[in-house]
């Protein structure tokens, strides 16, 4: 019933907003408040509970709490919800991230905002549903509804070249989906012909024999699917023509939420179901991971628009949360989930910054801004503590994640470990480079504006708590993803020592098999080594 509730809340609250908005602007924004606020509560109720009887000692139970009802027994579909402590600190992040998008738009938001606030906590149920859902159908039924009112929420809220960026969006999403779509009905139909059950229940599917070339393929789908949202370069075009057209509050679910379920759908998805395939591909998506730490910061550097190079410095982030995935060790898992939470505030933070001095100045231009600090210098010291976060600063939690990505990556490739520490030294000159040319120099224009008020000054300070607290503390995380990715790759390692087992019982697509090209178990390979 929670499980349910945790999405359909949402779906509703976003229904009575939208009604509410024809007799009163307010109404809308203080429905949706309350909504997330008992969101809030429930998702960190879920998580002190989860902590405090199961913590470290979770064992091999392998969900906290779950739910599996017959939907479409006929199509092999169900409704089929779970949580572990990895789903537990997505919902929690979404629920915060969610209320502050709420109170960051609370004034810029003028126009049509009962059906703003609609489109938002449609967005935020789509993503909690992502985040639960262990039928592939449903997974993407929920996958499709996160989509659908973000592409509202930037054509009808977003800025001059809006159109533009919705149609870009609407087609990589949508494109890329229709792949991963591809991939869930072959695994579906293979695992039917296998078995003859036909399902399309995650547990039943982990484990299906697959033809080592069919797996690939598969697995393709899976990770263009999901390699879009994160975004992958050369895959990642479209956001920042989305940031930058964004509202506010779209551009922090974006680069805090959406993102973060192409991440999830990798780490809990891609590598379970195709284990040797995800192994075999590693190497070339760690390498995708370092050109995009590498290329998004240099691009950012060529930005004039400080929204459009926040959004490329997400991009860069981005890879090191590729690497992490992929190296699919506990120490890169651990540090990749610290990134996904971390990189969500900081770079949430971000824009939130930018769009308080967009909505004063009426410019992002780079050009145009400088000196700032002596006219709004609490804007300017929430500035400085979001880019010292954002560049890996230690006491951050940023930090601590990058740190764990790169010890862990380490253990598998030396050579990817040494380019991936270029990300620092690029994220702390284009940090240290956005905040001169904004808050420091010379006030050439002669602004005088408005220093951040008690509502914002609220919603930064909230987010500079949470970042030096996880950055002192990252055990509230690291305890609580701790088992569920000890899970994970124990589901891995068998999966492939299954297939390796009947690989000879010629499966779908397979017509015999050397020896040679038999599965072997994920773990403990370094990639390049001999097996």
């Amino acid at each position: 019933m929670i499980l349910t509730f945790l999405f359909a809340w949402l779906l509703l609250g976003g229904l009575a907003a939208w009604l509410a908005g024809r007799w009163s602007k307010e109404a809308p924004r203080w429905i949706s408040i309350f909504v997330l606020t008992v969101h809030l509560i429930v998702t960190v109720k879920l998580w002190i509970t989860f902590l405090a009887q199961n913590g470290l000692q979770l064992g091999r139970n392998a969900w906290f709490m779950s739910v599996q009802l017959p939907w479409i027994p006929q199509w092999g579909i169900e409704y089929h919800l779970a949580i572990d402590g990895l789903s537990i600190l997505l919902l929690v992040l979404t629920s915060f991230l969610g209320l502050l998008a709420v109170a960051c738009s609370w004034k810029s938001i003028q126009v049509k905002v009962g059906f703003f606030h609609f489109n938002l906590l449609w967005i935020l149920a789509g993503i909690s549903g992502v985040f639960m859902a262990l039928d592939l159908f449903l997974f993407y039924f929920f996958w499709e509804i996160m989509l659908i009112p973000l592409y509202f929420l930037i054509g009808i809220w977003g800025h001059g070249n809006r159109i533009y960026a919705t149609l870009k969006f609407f087609i990589f999403t949508q494109a890329s989906g229709l792949f991963m779509l591809i991939s869930i009905l072959g695994l579906f139909f293979i695992h039917g012909h296998n078995t003859g059950h036909y399902t399309f229940n995650y547990l039943e599917l982990l484990g299906t024999s697959v033809s080592p070339k069919v797996a690939f393929w598969l697995m393709l789908g899976f990770f263009l699917g999901f390699g879009v949202k994160l975004p992958v370069v050369p895959f990642h075009t479209w956001l920042p023509d989305a940031h930058t057209e964004a509202p506010t509050a779209g551009s922090v679910v974006l680069a805090g939420l959406v993102l973060k379920a192409g991440a999830y759908g990798f780490i809990r998805f891609l590598m379970p179901l195709f284990p040797q395939a995800g192994h075999e591909f590693a190497l070339a998506a760690m390498i995708l991971g370092i050109i995009g730490i590498v290329y998004a910061a240099v691009v950012a550097f060529a930005q004039t628009d400080l929204k459009r190079l926040v959004a490329y410095t997400s991009v860069s982030h981005m890879g090191f949360v590729l690497l992490g995935i992929f190296a699919w060790n506990q120490l890169a898992l651990q540090g990749a989930m610290m990134i996904i939470i971390s990189h969500a505030l900081s770079t949430g933070a971000l824009f939130i910054l930018v769009g308080d001095l967009y909505e004063r100045l009426h410019t992002r231009d780079m050009d145009k801004l400088g000196g700032l600090w002596d006219t709004v210098p609490r804007f300017g010291g929430f500035g400085m503590v979001f880019a010292m976060a954002s560049l890996g600063l230690p006491g951050l939690a940023n930090f601590v994640g990058e740190i764990l990505v790169l010890m862990g990556v380490f253990q598998v490739n030396t050579v990817i470990a040494g380019f991936a520490t270029l990300g620092f030294i690029a994220a702390t000159i284009y940090s240290l480079w956005m905040i001169q040319r904004t808050f420091f120099g010379k006030n050439s224009n002669g602004y005088r504006i408005a220093d951040a008020s008690l509502r914002e000054i609220t919603i930064l300070g909230s987010l500079v708590v949470v970042l030096v607290w996880l950055g002192l503390f990252p055990n509230t995380v690291l305890k609580t993803s701790k088992n569920a990715f000890h899970r994970l790759q124990e589901i891995v390692n068998r999966s492939a020592v299954n297939r390796s087992e009947q690989v000879t019982s010629k499966p779908v697509g397979l017509q015999g098999v050397s020896a040679k090209n038999n599965p072997q178990p994920v773990s403990g390979l370094k990639y390049g080594d001999k097996k």
